[in-house]
């Protein structure tokens, strides 16, 4: 199974955000950044943090090929 955080990528230059504010209001660590920016896995607790600050589905932080 493949992923991709692109959807992600997109919502933050739609938001005009930066990768930094976005640790900054999640309290995501820079390692789990480093991770998705390589297309690797994150925990579920993770993208439930996402979802919940964007108020939004996991459709619109990851997408599955």
């Amino acid at each position: 199974m493949s992923f991709s955080y692109k959807p992600l990528w997109k919502l933050l230059i739609d938001k005009e955000m930066t990768k930094k504010a976005l640790m900054q209001a999640t309290g995501i660590s820079k390692s789990t950044m480093d991770k998705m920016g390589r297309g690797e896995q994150v925990s579920m607790d993770i993208i439930d943090r996402l979802c919940n600050y964007f108020e939004c589905g996991v459709e619109d932080i990851i997408e599955h090929y």
